[in-house]
């Protein structure tokens, strides 16, 4: 069990944009944006809190929608986190950031926010919309002038793997502190995202390349290297070795559904992983999170289900991303489309 937990909250589905790999909007082109409340607010955050004093957990919060900054209670959410001292990490759009409002949120205790890069401009600005590329780059300056951290996260599809190393380059050339990328989940769209495993693993090996001469460089933005197939990559070149000490049984990393980390939705719906369809496991306003855990949750955790992790020694570190296989094969147990790793 980690320190932390994480709640990936989404207070509202208003945004300004609607992106082409978007969850919220993938197959609903009439979906009804949806907010909680100033009560409900409230109540998901006490019960939050809750479960991490039942749990002998620390909350960590990650506040997004939709974009949070457009929920009419967003500053006095803030409020409320900065009262009972809880970090939280704010994940939207840029359109609505400046100098005093980064500073203001800082204020209230924001660590990070978190900005997405899904291209270089032309790319970009088609999943996203004409101009986002251009004030994305340029809001990484307000976040790190408020001395928040800023982060850069890209959606990886077929459709843009070829510029993930021009958009590494964008990023570091605006000053961005974090960047990391995961795999965009097929919801039944358009987008295609049919990456081989051949090809996803040379992409890895090519950023890999790419962020060991940046640091060598001395520069500065932290790669976080979120994708969980970055550990297959790193035992294969030996920058990762299996513990000698590693107890029998034990999950030590991977995927964090089931073991640290639950999502909220405006409606209240909780959910083991919001990038797979039918994990609803409770209801923030109808059910005691720390009730949940044990009961909704368990089967997130039977990790002898895996089809092909369960056979691998990299199982308690590993997994891959059941939601990618859930959305391209329809089981959540299956293997993860890109891993490239032969196993008896």
């Amino acid at each position: 069990m980690k320190r932390y937990f994480s709640f990936q909250w989404h207070i509202t589905d208003e945004c300004d944009q609607r992106c082409k790999h978007c969850y919220i909007f993938s197959g609903d082109a009439g979906h009804e944006c949806k907010s909680m409340t100033w009560p409900q607010l409230e109540d998901a955050f006490y019960n939050c809190l809750d479960f991490c004093q039942v749990y002998d957990r620390l909350p960590y919060f990650y506040l997004t929608g939709g974009d949070p900054i457009l929920h009419p209670d967003f500053w006095r959410l803030l409020a409320l986190f900065q009262e009972h001292s809880v970090p939280f990490t704010i994940l939207g759009n840029p359109y609505h950031l400046n100098d005093p409002v980064c500073r203001e949120m800082k204020f209230f205790g924001c660590e990070k926010y978190q900005l997405s890069l899904d291209g270089l401009r032309e790319t970009h600005d088609w999943f996203r919309k004409p101009g986002s590329f251009a004030c994305t780059i340029e809001k990484i300056g307000c976040i790190n002038r408020a001395g928040m951290r800023s982060v850069i996260m890209t959606t990886v599809s077929k459709t843009n793997r070829a510029e993930v190393p021009g958009i590494i380059d964008a990023a570091v050339a605006a000053g961005a502190n974090v960047f990391a990328f995961s795999r965009y989940v097929p919801t039944g769209g358009d987008l295609d995202a049919s990456m081989t495993p051949g090809e996803y693993r040379d992409l890895l090996a090519v950023c890999d390349k790419k962020f060991k001469a940046y640091e060598a460089a001395g520069c500065q933005t932290y790669f976080n290297k979120k994708d969980h197939l970055w550990t297959l990559y790193a035992y294969e070149t030996g920058a990762f070795q299996l513990p000698a000490d590693a107890e029998a049984g034990m999950i030590y990393g991977g995927c964090n559904c089931g073991n640290c980390h639950i999502t909220i939705l405006p409606t209240g719906d909780v959910y083991a992983c919001r990038r797979v369809a039918e994990s609803k496991v409770g209801n923030v306003f109808a059910d005691r999170l720390a009730d949940v855990w044990v009961c909704g949750m368990e089967r997130y955790r039977d990790y002898t289900k895996f089809q092909k992790c369960a056979k691998c020694e990299l199982l308690p570190y590993c997994r891959g991303c059941p939601a990618v296989a859930r959305g391209t094969s329809g089981d959540f147990y299956a293997a993860d489309p890109q891993c490239w790793k032969e196993v008896g």
